[in-house]
């Protein structure tokens, strides 16, 4: 399965955000890569297509997908009744690591993209070891009964205190429920997505 595998505080200093969770790197240094530091020539006025460039790739390493998947969900959300960049991340909001994330089962995407890949997620009781998979309302996420005892699963959870309105979590029997499509605003990470429209758009 492809996965971006580089350095990911670097990423996170060129957006100025923890897009892949806390960073003590982006911390300590919070301006952009590069030998030189914050050297303020480097903050000249980007043109449009940068900007639209940047915000793509920023959605695209916070929900740790790649180009081909990125355009083909693009080409869904376009094809699909209502606002194409609120249905886009709809789309990316729906993944099945991405809710494993929401649900507090692993601290990070990265995380949750391991547990599914290492069949320890179920999908309406049954196993599902693809990532991507994209989940429906009414869709029941749990934890594999062998996997229940885990140390980072249970450490997840215990420190985990974030609830999100489409998501409802069962701690008695660790499995969570897609209750609705999420709206807009009750999507909380930081993304234009009107600049990503514009962009594919050109």
């Amino acid at each position: 399965m492809a996965r971006y595998i580089g350095p990911k505080s670097k990423i996170a200093r060129r957006f100025k955000e923890p897009i892949f969770g806390p960073d003590k790197v982006l911390d300590k240094k919070a301006y952009g890569p590069g030998q030189h530091g914050p050297n303020k020539r480097r903050g000249g006025k980007q043109s449009e297509y940068s900007v639209q460039l940047a915000e793509k790739q920023k959605a695209k390493y916070t929900y740790g997908i790649l180009e081909r998947q990125f355009s083909n969900m693009f080409k869904a959300a376009s094809a699909a009744k209502g606002i194409t960049g609120e249905n886009l991340l709809v789309l990316c909001e729906t993944r099945l690591d991405n809710t494993v994330f929401r649900l507090g089962i692993a601290p990070t995407r990265n995380g949750a993209r391991q547990l599914v890949s290492h069949k320890h997620i179920t999908v309406n009781g049954e196993l599902v070891n693809i990532p991507s998979y994209n989940l429906k309302v009414g869709d029941v996420i749990g934890v594999r009964e062998k996997s229940k005892s885990l140390e980072s699963i249970s450490d997840s959870l215990s420190s985990n205190s974030k609830t999100y309105d489409w998501l409802d979590w069962n701690k008695s029997d660790m499995s969570g429920k897609y209750l609705t499509l999420p709206q807009r605003e009750m999507i909380p990470e930081n993304i234009k997505e009107q600049l990503i429209v514009e962009l594919y758009s050109k």
